[in-house]
Protein backbone atom coordinates (compact mmCIF):
# COMPACT_ATOMS: atom_id res chain seq x y z
CA UNK A 1 0.00 0.00 0.00
CA UNK A 2 2.84 2.38 0.80
CA UNK A 3 4.42 1.68 -2.57
CA UNK A 4 1.12 2.31 -4.30
CA UNK A 5 0.74 5.60 -2.41
CA UNK A 6 4.28 6.60 -3.40
CA UNK A 7 3.49 5.90 -7.07
CA UNK A 8 0.30 7.96 -6.77
CA UNK A 9 2.21 10.87 -5.20
CA UNK A 10 4.92 10.76 -7.87
CA UNK A 11 2.37 10.65 -10.69
CA UNK A 12 0.58 13.61 -9.08
CA UNK A 13 3.81 15.60 -8.99
CA UNK A 14 4.57 14.76 -12.62
CA UNK A 15 1.05 15.75 -13.66
CA UNK A 16 1.50 19.09 -11.85
CA UNK A 17 4.69 19.74 -13.81
CA UNK A 18 2.92 18.93 -17.08
CA UNK A 19 0.03 21.21 -16.09
CA UNK A 20 2.43 24.10 -15.57
CA UNK A 21 4.39 23.46 -18.77
CA UNK A 22 1.52 22.68 -21.14
CA UNK A 23 -1.27 24.74 -19.56
CA UNK A 24 -3.61 21.74 -19.16
CA UNK A 25 -5.47 20.33 -16.17
CA UNK A 26 -5.67 16.77 -14.85
CA UNK A 27 -8.71 15.68 -12.86
CA UNK A 28 -8.22 13.67 -9.67
CA UNK A 29 -9.78 10.68 -11.43
CA UNK A 30 -7.32 10.86 -14.32
CA UNK A 31 -4.36 11.11 -11.93
CA UNK A 32 -5.70 8.08 -10.04
CA UNK A 33 -6.14 6.15 -13.30
CA UNK A 34 -2.62 6.99 -14.48
CA UNK A 35 -1.27 5.97 -11.06
CA UNK A 36 -3.11 2.63 -11.15
CA UNK A 37 -1.92 1.85 -14.67
CA UNK A 38 1.65 2.78 -13.75
CA UNK A 39 1.55 0.60 -10.63
CA UNK A 40 0.13 -2.38 -12.52
CA UNK A 41 2.75 -2.04 -15.26
CA UNK A 42 5.51 -2.03 -12.65
CA UNK A 43 4.09 -5.14 -10.97
CA UNK A 44 3.73 -6.86 -14.35
CA UNK A 45 7.28 -5.96 -15.38
CA UNK A 46 8.61 -7.26 -12.07
CA UNK A 47 6.58 -10.46 -12.45
CA UNK A 48 7.83 -11.04 -15.99
CA UNK A 49 11.40 -10.46 -14.90
CA UNK A 50 10.91 -13.08 -12.18
CA UNK A 51 9.60 -15.60 -14.72
CA UNK A 52 12.56 -14.96 -17.03
CA UNK A 53 14.99 -15.43 -14.13
CA UNK A 54 13.38 -18.77 -13.21
CA UNK A 55 13.51 -19.91 -16.82
CA UNK A 56 17.15 -18.90 -17.20
CA UNK A 57 18.03 -20.58 -13.90
CA UNK A 58 16.63 -23.84 -15.29
CA UNK A 59 18.88 -23.35 -18.35
CA UNK A 60 15.91 -23.08 -20.71
CA UNK A 61 14.94 -20.47 -23.24
CA UNK A 62 11.22 -21.25 -23.16
CA UNK A 63 8.99 -20.19 -20.28
CA UNK A 64 6.58 -22.92 -19.25
CA UNK A 65 3.65 -23.16 -16.86
CA UNK A 66 5.83 -24.55 -14.08
CA UNK A 67 7.82 -21.26 -14.08
CA UNK A 68 4.62 -19.27 -13.71
CA UNK A 69 3.30 -21.59 -10.99
CA UNK A 70 6.55 -21.30 -9.08
CA UNK A 71 6.35 -17.53 -9.19
CA UNK A 72 2.69 -17.57 -8.08
CA UNK A 73 3.26 -19.95 -5.18
CA UNK A 74 2.94 -17.18 -2.55
CA UNK A 75 -0.69 -16.59 -3.45
CA UNK A 76 -2.59 -19.83 -2.94
CA UNK A 77 -5.70 -18.57 -4.76
CA UNK A 78 -3.66 -17.40 -7.75
CA UNK A 79 -1.71 -20.67 -7.81
CA UNK A 80 -4.96 -22.65 -7.66
CA UNK A 81 -6.42 -20.59 -10.54
CA UNK A 82 -3.30 -20.96 -12.70
CA UNK A 83 -3.15 -24.71 -12.01
CA UNK A 84 -6.83 -25.11 -12.91
CA UNK A 85 -6.45 -23.19 -16.18
CA UNK A 86 -3.28 -25.09 -17.03
CA UNK A 87 -5.05 -28.42 -16.49
CA UNK A 88 -7.96 -27.25 -18.66
CA UNK A 89 -5.56 -26.30 -21.46
CA UNK A 90 -3.76 -29.63 -21.24
CA UNK A 91 -6.99 -31.63 -21.45
CA UNK A 92 -8.26 -29.44 -24.30
CA UNK A 93 -5.02 -29.98 -26.23
CA UNK A 94 -5.25 -33.74 -25.65
CA UNK A 95 -8.81 -33.79 -26.98
CA UNK A 96 -7.77 -31.85 -30.08
CA UNK A 97 -4.89 -34.24 -30.72
CA UNK A 98 -7.24 -37.23 -30.43
CA UNK A 99 -9.67 -35.64 -32.89
CA UNK A 100 -6.84 -35.01 -35.36
CA UNK A 101 -5.66 -38.61 -35.00
CA UNK A 102 -9.15 -39.92 -35.67
CA UNK A 103 -9.58 -37.67 -38.71
CA UNK A 104 -6.22 -38.60 -40.19
CA UNK A 105 -6.74 -42.32 -39.62
CA UNK A 106 -10.27 -42.12 -41.05
CA UNK A 107 -8.90 -40.33 -44.10
CA UNK A 108 -6.33 -43.09 -44.57
CA UNK A 109 -8.99 -45.77 -44.14
CA UNK A 110 -7.49 -47.00 -40.91
CA UNK A 111 -9.56 -47.92 -37.90
CA UNK A 112 -9.07 -46.77 -34.35
CA UNK A 113 -8.39 -49.51 -31.74
CA UNK A 114 -12.05 -49.44 -30.63
CA UNK A 115 -13.29 -49.75 -34.21
CA UNK A 116 -10.87 -52.64 -34.90
CA UNK A 117 -12.19 -54.51 -31.86
CA UNK A 118 -15.80 -53.96 -32.94
CA UNK A 119 -14.98 -55.17 -36.46
CA UNK A 120 -13.29 -58.32 -35.11
CA UNK A 121 -16.31 -59.11 -32.92
CA UNK A 122 -18.61 -58.54 -35.89
CA UNK A 123 -16.52 -60.94 -38.03
CA UNK A 124 -16.55 -63.59 -35.31
CA UNK A 125 -20.32 -63.30 -34.99
CA UNK A 126 -20.81 -63.72 -38.74
CA UNK A 127 -18.45 -66.72 -38.81
CA UNK A 128 -20.47 -68.51 -36.10
CA UNK A 129 -23.73 -68.24 -38.05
Amino acid sequence: QRLKAAVHYTVGCLCQEVEEDKDVRFSKQSIAAISEITFRQCVLANTLRGVFILCRHAKRSTINTEDVKLLARRSSSLLKYITQKSDELVSSNMEQKEKKKKKSSAAKGERTPGEKEAAMTENEDSNMS
